[in-house]
Parts: structure tokens; C-alpha cells; sequence
């Protein structure tokens, strides 16, 4: 009986242990994004996965009090408030890395083909890179929201 509760004791410790590396892998979670111009910390953005696919929506704004509408964006989100906006769309995994879904700005209204990933094992320091069709890109750095 105590070799079966310390066996089952173990089993779940190494369980917890183990869904813990795996979710620190996984851009999955609240990102800190930062403001290009200013250096200051500008929203928080929330990574979730539906149907295999990463997706991420604004929940929050840092430098504004306000909930602003997405002007410039076309389709079903003109118009739309940016919090609660889904910026990042189909971002399936590939090897150790996600690309292939698109990245939305908010302010230009532009659509990127993005990639997202992680570099050192530095779990907290997540990589965004938007890609316009000429192929010039901006890389990003996100930390996680703690």
C-alpha cells in the first residue's frame, strides 16, 4: 500500500513536472508586446491554440486608456475595437518553431505573413516576425506577462 502511494505520489509529481516544461516551450500564454519608437511596453496579447493552430488577440492596451477601433483594417475587422481583436490567425507548428499564419497591425491595418519563435531556451522572450510579400520583415521581441 505505501509503495503503491508513493509509486502514484511520483507518477503525478513527474507528470506536473513534465506538463510544465512542455507549456514553457509552447508560445502559448500572455505576451508583453513592446512599442518600436518608444521602448515602453505598448500591450498585452494573449497566444491560444484552437484547432492545432496558434492564434492571439489584444486583451489589453498599456499606453492607452481607451479601446480605439481598428480604422485601417479591411473585411469583418474594420471598424472593430483593437481589444478583443485576433491579430494573429493559422500559425501551425513547424520543428521547433510556428510559421505560416498571418499578423495583423492594428495601426496600418496590414496584413504579414508572420513566424514566431524562441531562441537560447529563453521560454520568456518570445520572437514575432511579420513578413510583407516583397519580402521585407520587422522582428519583434515579446516577453511573457508575468
Amino acid at each position: 500500500m505505501i509503495v503503491m502511494k508513493i509509486g502514484s505520489t511520483l507518477l503525478t509529481f513527474t507528470l506536473f513536472i513534465f506538463s510544465n516544461i512542455m507549456l514553457g516551450q509552447s508560445p502559448i500564454g500572455v505576451w508583453k508586446t513592446i512599442d518600436d519608437n518608444s521602448g515602453k511596453a505598448r500591450s498585452h496579447v494573449v497566444i491560444y491554440e484552437e484547432d492545432g493552430k496558434l492564434y492571439g488577440k489584444i486583451t489589453k492596451l498599456l499606453l492607452r486608456d481607451d479601446d480605439p477601433k481598428c480604422e485601417k483594417c479591411t473585411g469583418n475587422k474594420k471598424d472593430q475595437p483593437v481589444i478583443g481583436l485576433v491579430i494573429i490567425e493559422d500559425m501551425p507548428e513547424h520543428k521547433d518553431f510556428w510559421k505560416g499564419g498571418t499578423i495583423l497591425d492594428p495601426e496600418s491595418g496590414k496584413t504579414y505573413k508572420c513566424s514566431l519563435w524562441f531562441e537560447d531556451d529563453n521560454f520568456d522572450t518570445l520572437y514575432v516576425r511579420g513578413r510583407h510579400w516583397t519580402g521585407l520583415y520587422r522582428t519583434q521581441t515579446w516577453y511573457r506577462a508575468k
